[in-house]
């Protein structure tokens, strides 16, 4: 830590430190907990601008907070003692202007480290001798984020493994998507590892190559480039039932070849082969054309008449991000979304900030506390079906009734209340239906005059442009394909064969993957899904905050495995098929099954095969401990 005086540490850069993070701060630092009841009636949410706290308090708590350092520096302070009890859980809710329950306080706890709980690692119970740990090898397919949080979380365990990315280069999405505007929609002090925090974002949400630069420091930091192969595709996975061993077959410039290993940890993710629809005459059109996943930089936009078809997060973020060189955009819309405006989306993190981040003790951990329950569970409640509710096809119940009048009047706001293109615009299903996007100026672009929102559907592609359903021809010199991604088709195109031959695809069909908490599947031996089926956040969190549980989890198998000396570990059925009619079950109260959604989250016949339908403090513990008896072993 640095060593700031009292007058320099009370200046400009504690300015720009958020509230409610320096308040948690000085109260841990100091065990004064008798400012808490000065502050909290002024914060009233999680968000750094859902505070109303007057000035006078700002600037005494800056005074009292640069004291302390100082104070700290001169070693006049020894370090209070960790919050706990009725302190930390007062604290809590203090932070968020929100009570707390009790049931998140041990999550809470482990996540930041406090009240003396130790980080919630995996470690040997009994450490398998190093021979044994040498000759079991596990294999990585993909070095997205899911696939490094793995590779380190296997580092610290000593277990030898090998990533297998087809990209020259470490990222996953972040890498592959470079679309102008592409970037988080979780806020970046949350959307990071919890063991590997960044201090330097220099924006709240950032873009994506912002992000790649960060797990591309991850893999150096953690020593994980020596064990990936990098522009190696895998094409195949089987499992040998009798050396209990799964046989990659991977390509690359050097031509096949079959790796063995003794697990396999699927990293490619839900979201990873681009969706092109089947448009009449798309072939023929005459001009470049491309996906969002696969921009084109070589094309000149400028001046361009361009066609964008598809509203979804792409879309959304694309749209404002070029229109001011474009002679015109054309947007064509399948179906509206919600969007929520966030006054901190388009924000530059301050220098202050970032100087509270690193040398404000328990800063950093209140400030990541606070944006994950500003983008957490807080609104779980409001997407739950009340049965009695009078108006079940815009809403499903009050909270989500409320939340839709205020979209509503950002929407309105934005456009001018301009009543043609609020028909287009607002969705005819409730908030959060679909994924709820950020608005990204997207709105207040519609109103411009070289700007136009097509929603009668697309006839068919001509060489020039695209003819709408409604009889008008729009012509164009670019097409641009904000059209998602292959979701139902999870693993795709990699073959993935278990027990008998049986592939993924055999037991899914084309869409409707199913997993054990999203990570193990009967009759795949030693096999664990990262970001599998009915683990993508649609109510808030972080990807991240999900793949840290699914690699605790993965390690506690992997562990399991060693220390019992067993070849292999498979999923029981029951289990499985129990778990997965807990998911159906709860989606059928949930807004993601509402009868007027149809959505990449939905298969063909309408089952929630995407979404998780629980609360993040309900994965949690799921994937904190494993059951052995869920899993049956066949010894080495």
């Amino acid at each position: 830590m640095n060593s700031p005086s009292a007058h320099t540490a009370a200046g400009d850069w504690l300015a720009e430190a958020d509230i409610a993070p320096l308040l948690m701060s000085y109260v841990q630092i100091t065990g004064d907990a008798a400012v808490l009841d000065e502050y909290a009636p002024h914060i009233t949410g999680p968000w750094n601008f859902m505070e109303s706290v007057p000035t006078s308090l700002k600037d005494r708590l800056r005074e009292k907070i640069a004291c302390a350092l100082a104070d700290m520096a001169a070693g006049k302070r020894a370090p209070a003692a960790p919050p706990s009890g009725e302190l930390l859980h007062r604290m809590l809710s203090v932070c968020v202007g929100q009570p707390v329950p009790a049931e998140y306080v041990p999550m809470i706890c482990h996540e930041m480290g406090f009240a003396g709980a130790a980080p919630l690692e995996v470690t040997w119970r009994a450490r398998p001798p190093a021979d044994v740990l040498a000759r079991f090898h596990v294999l990585i397919i993909g070095a997205g984020e899911s696939g490094l949080c793995t590779a380190i979380k296997l580092l610290a365990l000593g277990i030898p493994f090998t990533i297998i990315e087809k990209n020259a280069a470490v990222g996953g999405t972040w890498l592959e998507n470079t679309y102008p505007g592409c970037g988080v929609d979780t806020p970046n002090h949350f959307y990071q590892f919890s063991f590997a925090p960044n201090p330097d974002w220099t924006r709240h949400f950032s873009q994506s190559r912002e992000v790649q630069q960060y797990l591309d420091r991850c893999a150096d930091n953690y020593g994980l480039k020596p064990h990936i192969r990098f522009s190696t595709e895998v094409l195949a996975a089987r499992y040998d039932e009798a050396s209990a061993r799964w046989q990659v077959t991977c390509r690359s410039a050097r031509g096949e070849e079959t790796l063995n290993a003794r697990a396999v940890v699927c990293a490619v993710g839900q979201l990873n082969q681009p969706l092109v629809p089947d448009i009449p005459g798309l072939a023929d059109f005459a001009g470049p054309k491309f996906h969002t996943a696969r921009w084109d930089h070589a094309v000149d936009l400028a001046g361009k008449r361009v066609g964008m078809i598809g509203t979804g997060a792409s879309g959304m973020q694309v749209g404002p991000s070029i229109v001011d060189t474009l002679a015109h955009l054309t947007i064509f819309q399948r179906s509206p979304h919600w969007a929520v405006h966030n006054p901190n989306y388009h924000a530059s993190v301050p220098a202050g900030m970032k100087r509270a981040i690193r040398d404000i003790p328990h800063y950093a951990q209140w400030l990541r506390f606070q944006l994950f329950w500003a983008s957490g569970d807080g609104l779980y409640e409001s997407l739950k079906v009340d049965p009695a509710w009078p108006a079940p096809d815009q809403s499903l119940n009050a909270a989500n009734q409320a939340f839709r009048e205020r979209l509503i009047a950002h929407m309105a706001a934005e456009t001018g209340g301009d009543a043609a293109l609020m028909e287009k615009i607002v969705p005819r299903y409730p908030p959060y239906g679909k994924r709820m996007l950020r608005d990204n100026h997207w709105f207040r672009m519609l109103t411009r005059s070289d700007v136009d929102l097509v929603d009668a559907g697309i006839e068919r592609v001509l060489p020039d442009g695209i003819l709408a359903r409604d009889g008008r021809f729009h012509a164009h010199d670019v097409l641009v394909l904000a059209t998602g991604f292959q979701a139902g088709r999870m693993t795709w195109p990699i073959t993935i064969a278990g027990r008998g031959g049986v592939t993924l695809r055999d037991r899914w069909g084309e869409d409707d993957p199913r997993a054990h908490l999203g990570i193990t599947v009967p009759g795949f031996p030693n096999f664990f899904l990262m970001y599998g089926p009915n683990t993508n956040l649609a109510h808030g969190g972080s990807a991240i905050f999900h793949s840290e549980c699914q690699a605790r989890y993965t390690m506690l198998a992997l562990r399991e495995l060693l220390e019992t000396g067993s070849a292999a570990m498979d999923c029981r059925p029951e289990v499985h098929d129990a778990y997965n009619r807990r998911v159906d079950d709860l989606h059928a109260r949930l807004v993601w099954s509402h009868r007027l959604v149809g959505s990449w989250y939905k298969n063909k016949r309408g089952r929630v095969f995407a979404t998780t339908p629980w609360r993040l403090v309900d994965y949690w513990n799921m994937t904190r401990t494993l059951d052995p008896a869920d899993y049956h072993f066949t010894k080495a």
